[in-house]
């Protein structure tokens, strides 16, 4: 019985051997498995070119990779090998007219080799790229692809290995046919993609210490069981614990930067977050982090806010705050003789009106923020319908201080305050003051908005609003001692010369914001700004024409009439936003174009890198490029020392700046940075720029302090 059984399983062995034998010889013409080319074999990897297609169209894109079948024990490489190791190389011969993509990494896995760690991949990989078909494929033909790749693969040791492959795949009339064969391979490593993250990504750094953060009501202990992450560069400690903290939708891993790393990391952070649910499947994003502080390394609280007062009580010294002196010195002088209780009022008024204006842009700065967005101090300046429309109202303010029309008053009266109408005023005085004066960061003020941002909502606010106490604070100090409102000059008939006066500083506020904007918007934006000037200046001249109409049917119809100029200004506003920046002009001897890798490439070469971070809306940035940086000291200091000077224009916004800033702990702009020659990290210049600061900075001795 035994005998006969195994009798009946040779028999069925030499039959099924036999059938096997004619699949075999008939495989090739069978559309499963035709895209597989002959295989490079050795003891640790098995190598093949596949193609997704049986055959394909004139113009149709196709997947086509080298498939690496890894003994067990063994592994190869991703794009970025980690401590060790290099990724594989595919060079494809195409026919004329076709054109191929870069490889699409799938995420890769951690490898420890004793102390170091890799990244690449275990077991079976395809590594595919697209390759598109030219349109003038005959079909009948063979579309032919040829491939030479090298690959490493590593156990104990490491070793080199390479491959020919060749592959036919007929050119057929539209649509080409999948290979059924190999469309599971094909399946499960794009499968293995990442895919952009869904949820806001931001990274920061102290030392060494660093930090990745992902926000999303869906991370939560009960929805994520690990995530790693891989960087893009050689960037990290790849062998540190990378620690994984979950808290309300808050996904939080540890990192590290290796030891001695030198310079600055980039304004971004790029790389592969691999997340395992809580089912064990594993999901892959790409992340493109924004860098700056590590929480929890900025500023205490305490701290914070004495730098914001006092970087608000500088920030009356900036000249982004000019225009609104003006106002101010009307104000003051209108206050001479005035009652305790009203000096009081006014200054109680000016005051809540700097408060809460700064209360809101840090509301609206962590709503932005919160949602995902790059935003920093002086932010509503990268839009230049927001810089038309301060443009416009200082144009306004000048035309009621020239008397063309009245707000609160009598057009032409320099006489005593309305009471309601003077304390709304103050109130407004203090609002437009913060709004000017965002495109200026004072001494102090920089690290405390830096430090603001990067605190609960909470005490980010109260900061903002040690910001608006500092600015407000001159002004508030007549609101404690009225009785120094007595030192004033007398009221007079030259108050209302003084006021006519003070309309230029205003005007000439309006011209510098339509240069900003002609930065920003070119020649079309500027015709934008220019028309709706017009329209604005029409406006108040038929305000005015209304005040100072004895008939009801004549103010009405002034009135009407200015308001249709104002909705006419108004709607030129979306105009702008879809207006082109202007072309990039090359001048003699101008800064280059910041970049990171830049910075990296000259520093390489041996050279320093000075690196102006500046906005075409920032007062004091363009105050010291023209009094500091364009002066014939710097300048032949600069060609003396080799100095590379590279400019990042943040005035229509730039992520990646804005990541630098942060970096360094700023929100806003200026910033200068000094690299030194062969890498390391830069030095932090003052925000007001001096010759004396640069040169010293240099290593040029010889100039005293303000200098």
């Amino acid at each position: 019985m035994i005998g006969a059984g195994r009798r009946y399983l040779s028999g069925m062995r030499r039959r099924l051997l036999a059938l096997l034998t004619v699949l075999a010889a008939l495989l090739p013409a069978l559309p499963a498995g035709a895209g597989e080319s002959a295989a490079v074999r050795s003891p640790r990897a098995t190598a093949t070119l596949v193609a997704d297609q049986a055959s394909v169209a004139p113009g149709e894109t196709l997947w086509v990779g080298l498939r690496l079948r890894l003994a067990p024990g063994w592994h190869t490489y991703w794009r970025n090998p980690g401590d060790a190791g290099a990724p594989p190389e595919i060079a494809l011969t195409l026919p004329e007219g076709a054109t191929a993509g870069p490889i699409a990494w799938p995420a890769p896995e951690r490898i420890p080799f004793g102390p170091l760690v890799n990244f690449g991949y275990t077991g079976e990989v395809l590594l595919a790229l697209p390759v598109t078909v030219p349109a003038t494929a005959e079909p009948g033909g063979n579309f032919r692809l040829a491939a030479e790749a090298n690959w490493l693969v590593c156990e104990q040791v490491c070793i080199p290995e390479e491959g020919r492959f060749t592959l036919d795949i007929p050119v057929a009339p539209p649509p080409g046919r999948f290979d059924a064969g190999l469309a599971p391979l094909f399946a499960q490593a794009e499968a293995a993609l990442p895919r952009p993250s869904p949820w806001p990504a931001t990274a920061g750094f102290a030392g060494r210490q660093g930090s990745l953060t992902l926000a999303g009501p869906d991370l939560s202990r009960a929805t994520v069981r690990d995530a790693v992450f891989f960087p893009d560069a050689p960037l990290l400690d790849n062998a540190a614990p990378q620690a994984l903290t979950l808290g309300d939708g808050v996904l939080t891993l540890a990192l590290a930067r290796p030891e001695g790393a030198a310079g600055a990391l980039p304004g971004l952070l790029d790389g592969v977050v691999v997340i395992t649910d809580a089912a064990g499947v594993r999901a892959a994003y790409t992340v493109a982090a924004p860098v700056g502080a590590l929480p929890g390394t900025v500023l205490p609280l305490w701290q914070a806010l004495l730098w914001g007062l006092v970087g608000g009580l500088i920030l009356n010294l900036m000249p982004c705050v000019f225009p609104i002196l003006a106002m101010k010195a009307m104000a003051l002088a209108r206050l001479s003789g005035a009652a305790r209780a009203e000096v009081r009022a006014h200054a109680a008024s000016y005051t809540a009106g700097v408060v809460m204006t700064f209360l809101a842009l840090g509301a609206a700065l962590v709503g932005l923020r919160a949602a995902g967005m790059v935003a920093g101090w002086g932010f509503q300046f990268t839009a230049p319908a927001f810089v038309a429309a301060m443009a416009w109202l200082m144009l306004a303010v000048g035309l009621n201080l020239s008397g063309v029309f009245g707000i609160g008053a009598s057009v032409g009266a320099g006489g005593a305050l309305a009471a309601r109408g003077g304390h709304a005023g103050s109130f407004a005085t203090g609002a437009l003051a913060v709004l000017v004066a965002t495109p200026c960061t004072a001494p102090f003020m920089a690290a405390a908005v830096g430090a603001a941002l990067a605190m609960p909502p909470a005490a980010t606010l109260s900061v903002f609003g040690a910001l608006g106490l500092g600015l407000a604070a001159p002004y508030a100090l007549l609101g404690i001692a009225p009785g120094l409102a007595r030192a004033l000059p007398r009221p007079g008939p030259w108050m209302e010369r003084l006021r006519q006066g003070l309309a230029f500083p205003m005007y000439g506020a309006a011209a510098w914001l339509a240069w900003v904007l002609a930065q920003q918007a070119g020649p079309e934006g500027l015709g934008f700004v220019l028309g709706g000037a017009v329209l604005i200046c029409f406006a108040a001249w038929a305000l005015g024409a209304a005040q100072r109409s004895a008939g009801a049917r004549g103010r009405g119809i002034g009135r009407a009439t200015a308001l249709v100029a104002a909705i006419g200004a108004l709607a030129l506003l979306p105009g702008l936003a879809a207006a082109p920046p202007p072309p990039l002009r090359a001048e003699a001897g101008a800064a280059e174009p910041w970049s990171d890798a830049r910075v990296a490439a000259l520093q390489a070469e041996g050279r320093p890198v000075f690196v102006n971070l500046t906005a075409a809306w920032c007062v004091t940035c363009q105050v010291n490029e023209r009094l500091v940086l364009r002066a014939d000291a710097v300048q032949a200091a600069f060609a003396a020392r080799e100095v590379a000077y590279l400019k990042g224009d943040w005035t229509g916004g730039d992520a990646a700046i804005g990541a630098l800033l942060r970096a360094h702990g700023r929100e806003g702009v200026p910033l200068y940075l000094l690299y030194p020659a062969g890498g390391g990290a830069p030095a932090v210049l003052p925000e007001v720029l001096t010759e004396g600061i640069v040169l010293r900075a240099l290593g040029i001795p010889g100039r005293r302090a303000g200098a």
